[in-house]
This record gives structure tokens, sequence and C-alpha cells, in this order.
């Protein structure tokens, strides 16, 4: 398996684990059962979204790097 490969493997599973580990929460959106006044749909994912989108960038430009390395060397 490529290097490239991997590191895409593993920016991949370290993005999925936060994303399905927020899938456990109740419908309510809190523990108590009650809605949070500060929570509103759509909001914070859109945001995690971005966030995740951006290491996701950076993670596939190390994993260029690394292979353009590699070839030089």
């Amino acid at each position: 398996m490529s290097r490239r490969r991997r590191l895409t493997l593993l920016a991949t599973a370290a993005l999925a684990v936060p994303l399905l580990a927020g899938c456990g929460h109740s419908a309510s959106g809190s523990a108590s059962g009650t809605p949070s006044a500060t929570s509103t749909p759509g909001s914070s994912s859109a945001s995690q979204l971005q966030q995740m989108q951006h290491k996701v960038d950076a993670a596939q430009s190390a994993a260029d790097a690394a292979d353009q390395d590699a070839r030089s060397n």
C-alpha cells in the first residue's frame, strides 16, 4: 500500500470517528431530554464539515508532498 493511500485512509478514519460518535446523541440534542437553547440544527454541522474538509485537504497535501519526496530520493 502506498504512503499516500495510507495517509488518506488514516485521515478518513480520523474524521469518521467524531462524526460517528456524534450520531449517538439523543434525538432531542441533549442528554436530559430537553433541547438546548444554544443549539440550532445545522449551524454547528456546517462549521464542523468545513473544519473537517480543511483537515482532509491538509492531509492530502501532506500525502502529495510525501509522495514527491519519496520519488526524489
